[in-house]
């Protein structure tokens, strides 16, 4: 990020790695044609057209943009099905389910700059895979 502009909300860090993290996440996953596959009814479509989403909930900063936290999944599951997070957690495993549930559980508290290595990674993972 440019040192000499004006220093950014933590609301804007917060919302661009949101962002940024997603479009790793939905590409990680994908084919070379673009195409992924929904982590919890198997739906396959395009990444552009699928989302995040979080076995814990992404209120728990401890896990919000932890890897292992998430996969894609179709809108319908995301969201109509509030991330089908029992058949999450059992395509997870045990073993990760419960420690992505206990993890959740930590306080976290990132600062800016943290926040902002995070973006900084991330849309370099998505330079590398586009």
């Amino acid at each position: 990020m440019p040192k000499n502009s004006k220093k950014p909300t933590r609301s804007k860090l917060v919302k661009k790695l949101d962002v940024i993290f997603s479009q790793y996440i939905r590409l990680k996953y994908s084919d070379k044609h673009g195409m992924t596959e929904c982590f919890t009814c198997g739906k396959r479509d395009h990444y552009k057209s699928m989302q995040c989403g979080h076995f814990m909930s992404r209120k728990n900063y401890s896990t919000r943009w932890e890897e292992d936290n998430v996969r894609v999944q179709c809108v319908g599951c995301n969201m109509f099905k509030s991330g089908e997070q029992y058949v999450f957690g059992l395509k997870l495993g045990q073993q990760l389910a419960e420690e992505m549930f206990i993890k959740s559980k930590q306080l976290v508290k990132f600062t800016n700059d943290e926040l902002i290595e995070k973006i900084d990674h991330y849309s370099s993972e998505v330079k590398r895979m586009t």
